[in-house]
């Protein structure tokens, strides 16, 4: 992996200050900086309880995939989730900040990020069943940056298991059910003498159909789906126990959504995407 100084996520990067969401419990965290990103991880579950990454959405390059899956060697082995829980299953390790995130810059600056995002510490486990719905999860922070303003085109984006206590246990280690995601930008005001504001919108990933542990080992329903959703941020917030300070008042969906999970937006196809 090469080298680079892991200055970790910049809460200044949108121009509008926006602090690092916060986990709600009990449980110290380790923070764990990396080129462009910092992975809060959450020891005991041996998984990121969030991880933020900032995107130039102008200078991002498309590098060869390099890097290879490691172990932060900061950290006891014994809180990541490592190969073992991978092996002989149908679990991916599912990026939590994708590889091309962070890819922008100088051709070695994205080289050395991007192959940073193979530490385990920025994995979780995830049914390796591929359908539209996670094929727009995967496309959802380019979906974001093609709607934010072209003269910016920066966005800072959190992404993390739910870290639910009764979330099933296999080979050690709980399986998350659902994860989420909140990208947030700079909106443009109407005349260059407007002050930018922040924006942001959430998202859930459920892939509960697909997990079943219940006799002991892994089993993947192929009659599952991932199902994905946008949520208001202030639901993700009492789901996940984080706090995303500004961004609940920054919510796209603020002014209309109702709360609760009746009110999930279900997305099947990037139209169905709120942003204004």
């Amino acid at each position: 992996m090469a080298d680079a100084t892991p200055a970790g996520y910049d809460d200044g990067f949108l121009g509008i200050p926006l602090p690092l969401p916060v986990p709600l419990g009990d449980e110290a965290l380790r923070e764990l900086a990396y080129p462009r990103f910092t992975v809060l991880l959450a020891p005991g579950r041996r998984l990121a309880a969030v991880t933020a990454v900032n995107i130039d959405g102008a200078t991002l390059r498309d590098v060869p995939r390099t890097g290879e899956w490691h172990l932060d060697a900061r950290i006891p082995p014994s809180e990541q989730t490592g190969p073992a829980v991978y092996a002989d299953n149908d679990l991916d390790r599912g990026h939590l900040v994708r590889r091309r995130d962070p890819g922008w810059g100088t051709a070695a600056e994205a080289r050395a990020a991007t192959e940073a995002t193979f530490a385990y510490t920025n994995a979780a486990p995830q049914a390796d069943a591929f359908n539209q719905s996670k094929e727009l999860w995967l496309g959802l922070e380019d979906h974001v940056l093609a709607y934010a303003d072209a003269a910016a085109r920066r966005l800072s984006v959190f992404t993390a298991p739910v870290l639910a206590g009764d979330d099933p246990e296999y080979r050690g280690v709980q399986i998350p059910r659902r994860f989420f995601k909140v990208a947030a930008w700079a909106s443009r005001g109407d005349t260059d003498l407007d002050e930018p504001r922040l924006e942001a919108a959430g998202f859930v990933l459920d892939q509960s159909e697909l997990i079943d542990t219940s006799q002991g080992a892994l089993a993947v329903s192929r009659l599952g789906g991932f199902r994905t959703f946008q949520v208001p941020i202030r639901d993700i917030e009492h789901l996940a126990g984080v706090e995303f300070g500004p961004l609940v008042e920054a919510d796209v969906l603020q002014p209309v959504a109702l709360h609760g999970e009746g009110a999930w937006r279900p997305l099947r196809a990037a139209d169905d995407i709120v942003l204004d």
